[in-house]
């Protein structure tokens, strides 16, 4: 019986693993080069009028819009968020980067990061791979996943630059994505890692 378990757990990674790669695969939307599709919307940009700048200790960058405010995350990182009634409307952060990702695996890395941090229902709705980010080259990704505290969309790009490599992730809680979009889309576009 017991070995019947194993088999079983097994199998269900396996086919977990395999629905993972295939939807990413699948998306239609992962280019080389520059940004298209799910992504025609990346493309380096100055900060917009009115937004701060947020700065990690080692010197990664990007712009947020009036209203949301810095919130204490780990070390070595920035982050925003727009908070209402307590409630994190959208989020923003930047963070070094930690391991072994690269722009090249960045499509497979993140997800395989969020199920290790207890993510679920994950699913990838887009990829795209070394295009134009910021003075450098970055690879992005737009999944969706739930918490045990609510459902989430985020756009997480990987990005390299002639001083280092560094992540920034834009999310929002699935029934606000619609809302948050456009200013997710345009802090992005002015991260520099």
């Amino acid at each position: 019986m017991k070995r019947m378990r194993v088999t079983a757990g097994l199998v269900a990674v396996a086919v977990g693993t395999a629905v993972l790669i295939a939807a990413i695969a699948g998306n239609g939307s992962s280019t080389h080069g520059r940004a298209s599709g799910s992504f025609a919307w990346l493309h380096p940009a100055a900060a917009p009028d009115g937004w701060t700048v947020a700065r990690t200790p080692g010197g990664s960058t990007f712009a947020y819009p009036p209203g949301w405010r810095p919130i204490k995350t780990d070390p070595g990182t920035a982050s925003v968020a727009l908070l209402r009634r307590g409630r994190i409307e959208a989020y923003l952060n930047a963070t070094p980067r930690q391991g072994g990702e690269t722009l090249s695996d960045w499509s497979h890395f993140r997800p395989r990061h969020n199920l290790g941090e207890g993510d679920m229902g994950l699913r990838v709705e887009a990829a795209t791979e070394n295009v134009p980010l910021g003075s450098g080259r970055g690879s992005c990704v737009i999944d969706s996943y739930t918490t045990s505290k609510a459902q989430y969309r985020e756009i997480a790009c990987l990005a390299s630059g002639p001083r280092s490599s560094a992540v920034v992730v834009a999310a929002a809680p699935v029934d606000l994505w619609s809302r948050q979009v456009a200013a997710l889309r345009r802090a992005v576009s002015t991260f520099t890692p």
